[in-house]
């Protein structure tokens, strides 16, 4: 496998075209976000995730997590890289100030966490899955939870984990199991005790952190079925003293790893909690508001996972192209010169290689200018907060579906190489392979964009989005017809078509806005370029901004029938026989 080199320029530029770095610094809260310290942040965690995450990526995959009487062990190495992570300070960046934090924008997080899972992504879910339940406390906490729980989470001295699923509740979370009794008297009265079973529980046990703070939905005796009835509750792995110092384990254990297709290094974990009906948790926020408070996880969460889309298509990319310039193979078919070439040098790896780098350019685009949004909103701009809410379904869906695009690529440029697990190629196919699944498959992204998302303020939001786009996008015929497109798919689906009609037509669309938005975000950085901005990248961004303008954005277009196609094509077999 290729060693991993951060792409700084890009990363800075994306930072400050598409999330308008600078414009955030103006702000009170992100006055020190300035461009010094923005430069040394992305220089930095690059250079960190370069030298310490990314030798540990091959490692991480074949030997993987192993559950051994009862502990959760890790390869060598692993260990003093989370402890390094620690020490340099990199969790700390978006957090808090008065809990340990260091107050800068969430665009910068999401920074931290590019670098760190392009080198090495089933390590960097432990940070990621601890971002999500620091910000779930920070919004749902008590007092006393935020003071005793985050500044060590905050540090990253402790981890978080969400723990949702189960063998019945899927994604139909409403249908689970798990209960929470109240506790009326003795040491842990106005506490819970905690019964059930969670799987799918990424890191949820480990020895790299002094301790682990899993957020649990459950059931309160008599709650309402369905979704109205859960609730959320911090269940320790160790309890956690009034001195802050640790106390006694909690009952609860790591019952088994799943044996994955990748991020093996991951411990993906069925987590049992009560087997001695001793398992004590705290409620966090109201009874049965549980899902609510959940989400505010969750949507970090599938910002985050979009990101990871990005991770692996960099890493995928460097990997390719680095092979395409190594590997000899025939003369140039069009060349008088038949000297043998690298395989770089026909046509259509070229055109592979262009591919996966504009696929990634351009999701990174929608990346930073989502991360942007979110900034604005913690600002107090409405607008920014509703417009962050549209786009994170795009994100999340289309960021890793082109993830999985790009390592596929990737394997290909290889050719049989690629399919032998030596080189390395094979695990970053793997391992994208689970982003458009957790956090809410692509399907479910889909579904929310065009129930929920399409909804808000009567639509008008995610109209004024494609128009936009289309006012912005000036000579670029394709990008102006592709927003065009994207507005009358969704007035179609505001208007005539029925849910049935919007869900069946809900992925193709999906695509479509997730490419109009990144175009248009690689046209405002081909501009900047153009005006002296990130000279390092003069020579290639209009080459592969106009790839993605050029040849991704008509083909979103050729979705819009698919998308306005309606349900009933879908249902004219009947299920038996479609099956048969």
């Amino acid at each position: 496998m290729t060693p991993y080199t951060p792409p700084t320029q890009e990363q800075l530029l994306a930072i400050r075209v598409n999330a308008g770095i600078e414009e955030l610094a103006k702000s009170d809260k992100f006055a020190h976000a300035e461009p010094d310290l923005v430069e040394a942040i992305v220089g930095g965690v690059g250079e960190f995730a370069a030298g310490e995450f990314a030798p540990l990526n091959r490692v991480g995959d074949l030997e993987g997590a192993r559950l051994e009487n009862g502990v959760v062990r890790l390869p060598d190495g692993f260990a003093e890289a989370y402890d390094a992570y620690v020490e340099q300070g990199w969790n700390t960046i978006a957090s808090a100030a008065e809990h340990g934090g260091q107050g800068l924008p969430f665009t910068l997080s999401c920074n931290v966490l590019e670098n760190l899972g392009a080198a090495n992504m089933a390590f960097t879910l432990l940070p990621m899955l601890s971002v999500g339940a620091i910000e779930a406390l920070e919004h749902h906490g008590s007092a006393d939870q935020q003071a005793r729980y985050l500044p060590d989470l905050i540090s990253g001295k402790w981890s978080g984990t969400m723990n949702l699923t189960e063998p019945a509740a899927g994604s139909d979370v409403g249908a689970l199991r798990s209960t929470a009794e109240p506790i009326a008297e003795g040491p842990h009265a106005g506490k819970y005790r905690i019964a059930g079973q969670k799987i799918y529980i990424t890191w949820g046990d480990h020895e790299l952190a002094e301790n682990i703070v899993h957020l649990v939905l459950a059931r309160l005796p008599d709650a309402p079925e369905g979704s109205r009835g859960i609730s959320l509750f911090l269940v320790p792995k160790y309890h956690v003293n009034d001195d802050g110092k640790l106390g006694p384990r909690n009952d609860l254990r790591p019952v088994s790893l799943e044996h994955k297709l990748g991020i093996n290094a991951s411990p993906t974990c069925v987590m049992s909690y009560g087997d001695n009906g001793e398992c004590i948790g705290e409620l966090v926020g109201a009874e049965n508001r549980g899902l609510a408070a959940m989400f505010t996880m969750m949507n970090n969460a599938r910002i985050n996972v979009g990101n990871q889309g990005v991770q692996i298509g960099e890493r995928a990319t460097q990997q390719a192209l680095a092979y395409a310039l190594d590997r000899v193979q025939s003369a140039r078919a069009g060349s008088p010169d038949k000297t043998p070439v690298a395989i770089i040098e026909h046509p259509d790896v070229r055109r592979m290689i262009l591919r996966m780098k504009a696929l990634t350019e351009g999701a990174r685009a929608l990346l930073y200018y989502c991360a942007g949004l979110v900034d604005r909103g913690t600002i107090g701009d409405a607008a920014a907060k509703t417009r962050a809410e549209i786009l994170v379904p795009l994100l999340k869906a289309w960021g890793t579906d082109v993830g999985v695009e790009i390592a596929g690529i990737g394997v290909q440029v290889h050719g049989g190489m690629g399919f032998v697990e030596e080189t390395g190629a094979a695990q970053h196919w793997r391992d994208s392979k689970i982003a458009p699944i957790y956090e809410g498959t692509n399907g479910i992204q889909a579904a929310d964009l065009v129930t929920r998302k399409l909804g808000l303020e009567g639509g008008e939001p995610m109209i004024a989005l494609f128009e936009e786009i289309a006012g912005a996008a000036k000579d670029e015929s394709a990008l102006a017809a592709l927003a065009a497109d994207c507005a009358a798919v969704a007035r179609w689906m505001q208007g005539e078509a029925s849910l049935d009609d919007r869900l069946a037509g809900s992925v193709p669309f999906c695509t479509m806005a997730a490419v109009a938005v990144a175009g248009w975000q690689l046209l405002r950085q081909m501009e900047a370029v153009a005006g002296g901005a990130a000279p390092a990248l003069a020579q290639s961004k209009p080459v592969t901004a106009r790839f993605f303008l050029d040849r991704i954005v008509p083909e979103a277009s050729g979705l819009k029938a698919s998308a306005q196609a309606g349900a009933d094509p879908l249902y004219v077999l009947p299920m038996d026989a479609l099956a048969g």
